[in-house]
C-alpha cells in the first residue's frame, strides 16, 4: 500500500471513530457532532485524493446516498404543495345578512 494512501487511511479512520463516540453517546453535542462530520468529510476527501494522485480510480464515496427523504417523496410533497398553493387561503367573504323579515 502507498505511504500516502495508509496515512489518509488512518486519519479517516481514526475521523469516523471519534465521529461515532461523540454521536454515539447519550448527550450528542451539535457543536461537537458538526466538528467531527466536517474532520470526517476532509478526511474523506483526503483519501480519496490520495487514492486519485496514486491509482488514477475515481472517488469510491460519489456512489454514497444522502440522508433524507427519496426523490420520490419529495416530488410527491413538492405537488401537494402546489396543489394547496392554487386553492384559495385568505380569508373567506361574509356576505350581508338579508333584510329581517
Amino acid at each position: 500500500m502507498s505511504k500516502k494512501i495508509d496515512a489518509a487511511l488512518k486519519d479517516l479512520t481514526k475521523a469516523l471513530n471519534k465521529h461515532a463516540d461523540i454521536v454515539g453517546s447519550s448527550a450528542v453535542s451539535l457543536k461537537k457532532a458538526e466538528r467531527a462530520s466536517a474532520k470526517v468529510a476532509a478526511a474523506a476527501t483526503a483519501y480519496a485524493e490520495a487514492v486519485h494522485v496514486k491509482s488514477g480510480m475515481p472517488n469510491p464515496f460519489d456512489e454514497m446516498l444522502q440522508p433524507g427523504l427519496e426523490n420520490s417523496t419529495l416530488a410527491s410533497l413538492a405537488a401537494e404543495r402546489d396543489k394547496l398553493a392554487e386553492r384559495m387561503t385568505g380569508p373567506i367573504p361574509v356576505q350581508e345578512k338579508a333584510a329581517a323579515l
